[in-house]
């Protein structure tokens, strides 16, 4: 494992670390996958419980995802989708128009959820450009938020990672209390009636903040933020990258708020953790604002070399179709309510232990603050086999959604091993 820790440090740059220390955390150097398991280049296992930073759905290696890949291999990996079409991406956007809480949606394809969001925020400002109104330019978003970290998408973020260095190039938005503020849909409601004349967009996570911290909103609070918007006329942007396909219960997050965007970012999830891919969709009011001229002022001038990439449409497709036929939302809420009762008797007790929040299979275990406790909890976990990573003081726990019983129990037991370890009472 060391040389191949130094040929990473030689040549790679990760993201979210400091390489001169990075050696020194002990980093897992995984050669393979199988089904929820990475196999490091010594031969060494470990459960996903992070599903790859919050990627893989169905587990690594699924039979069916690598034989549609394969296949789709043989018949093109990519063809430009700026002014010509591919028939794999036009059937992934047919078979997401069937599921996503948008009225009549067009997809517009990226490769990550902070450039889904990105294009969110072009969309909408544009949108008020080609409607003829004037002076919507500003953006309201929560407390807590992460959006990404693109210039755009760190605007709308709420700040921490580091991106405090960047104020100089993110522009200023309104800003509503997090969701640890009981009041915080409430609190953004009256700022939409207060500054509709001037916002373009609300920008939201619904029901769950996950780089926050896995922190919840009551689901039926974000009704009263949706009805402000439609009576102002702002557009809804929900930024359901962390959130969709399955991760809070339901296949988005936006079912159990009773509410539709305007125009929604999803990611992560989309592939199953295969390939990178990522859209935003656009409900068939703000689309029609862009229709117009040939070359025109009303266009969209925006797109990426690889949007609708055909390899990444196709497993997308099949992962789609595999969802359901496998069932896999009642396997969500079965592991759900065991880890939740699991933690409750094993973890919410410890001293070290000030938080428990859950939504389907979105965790955090918040720790006390101090000493690296959750970098030294999580590499107490990856010693025991278990990966695991820390936002800061929250331990976050997001294994794939086809998780079972036995590894649900492994998994919370070896997080009652690991604080036991670094923070004995």
């Amino acid at each position: 494992m060391s040389s191949w820790i130094e040929r990473d440090e030689a040549v790679v740059w990760h993201g979210f670390t400091q390489m001169a220390t990075y050696a020194d955390n002990a980093p897992v150097i995984v050669e393979r996958g199988a089904g929820r398991e990475l196999v490091d280049v010594d031969g060494r296992r470990y459960l996903d419980a992070i599903s790859s930073l919050w990627v893989t759905t169905l587990g690594h290696r699924v039979p069916e995802l690598d034989r549609t890949l394969t296949d789709q291999a043989a018949r093109i990996a990519h063809s430009t989708m700026l002014g010509n079409g591919n028939r794999v991406t036009v059937e992934l956007a047919e078979a997401l128009a069937q599921i996503v809480p948008v009225d009549e949606p067009h997809f517009l394809f990226a490769s990550d959820g902070a450039a889904a969001v990105e294009q969110a925020l072009k969309i909408s400002f544009q949108y008020w450009v080609n409607i003829g109104e004037a002076g919507r330019t500003s953006y309201l978003a929560f407390g807590d938020a992460y959006h990404g970290d693109t210039v755009g998408s760190l605007s709308v973020g709420a700040g921490g990672f580091g991106t405090d260095l960047f104020d100089a190039l993110r522009f200023p938005v309104l800003r509503a209390p997090g969701f640890d503020d009981p009041a915080c849909l409430t609190t953004a409601t009256k700022m939409i009636f207060e500054h509709a004349h001037q916002l373009a967009a609300v920008v939201v996570e619904p029901l769950v903040q996950g780089a926050a911290g896995m922190k919840i909103a009551p689901a039926q609070d974000f009704g009263m933020l949706a009805d402000a918007c439609e009576e102002t006329g702002v557009l809804l942007i929900c930024d359901e990258v962390a959130t969709g396909f399955g991760r809070t219960g339901t296949l988005f997050a936006s079912e159990q708020c009773g509410i539709s965007a305007d125009l929604m970012a999803i990611g992560k999830g989309l592939t199953g953790g295969y390939l990178p891919m990522a859209a935003t969709a656009a409900n068939r009011r703000v689309y029609n604002a862009f229709l117009g001229e040939d070359l025109g002022p009303k266009t969209l001038y925006h797109g990426h070399s690889y949007s609708g990439n055909a390899l990444a449409s196709a497993v997308a497709l099949k992962h789609i179709e595999l969802l359901s036929s496998w069932n896999v939302l009642d396997n969500v809420n079965e592991r759900s309510a065991q880890l939740g009762a699991l933690l409750d008797e094993s973890i919410a007790p410890l001293d070290a232990v000030v938080d428990v929040r859950l939504q389907g299979l979105m965790c955090g275990v918040e720790l006390e603050p101090g000493n690296r406790i959750g970098r030294r909890v999580c590499a107490a976990a990856v010693e025991r086999g278990v990966l695991l990573r820390p936002l800061g003081d929250v331990v976050v726990i997001m294994p794939p959604l086809t998780v079972t019983e036995d590894e649900i129990e492994r998994i919370v037991h070896t997080l009652r091993a690991a604080i036991d370890e670094v923070a004995p009472t």
